[in-house]
């Protein structure tokens, strides 16, 4: 992947996830916490993927490990500039809902298509 487009998804999903998925999913631990939530929306590469993640935090003192992490979009890069778009589906698995992408376009998607939030 040339390191120009590399840089260029990383810049505008950084400011995706701290103007739109960070200040819409992430809110304050609430006080009589008994389910796990959102404590945490961060953007990661491994090899030619790029996933939006998110850590959840487990409110029971005897939880082990105490937070997880859970990836719900991928975009694989496919050459040119574009990518695939996938969501992360309740059985573990990843569909690919969108191909051959430019980056605007795959953002767009994650930030307003509901398949695509955490």
């Amino acid at each position: 992947m040339p390191d120009d487009v590399k840089r260029d998804l990383e810049k505008k999903a950084e400011a995706l996830v701290d103007a739109v998925l960070k200040p819409n999913h992430v809110k304050p631990p609430p006080e009589d916490a008994r389910f796990n939530y959102i404590a945490d929306i961060y953007t990661q590469w491994y090899r030619n993927y790029f996933y939006f993640c998110a850590r959840y935090h487990r409110p029971d003192p005897a939880a082990s490990p105490p937070s997880f992490e859970e990836k719900f979009a991928r975009l694989a890069y496919v050459g040119n500039g574009r990518f695939n778009l996938s969501f992360m589906r309740h059985t573990r698995q990843w569909v690919e809902l969108y191909t051959d992408l430019p980056v605007d376009e795959c953002l767009a998607a994650v930030k307003d298509d509901p398949w695509f939030q955490p």
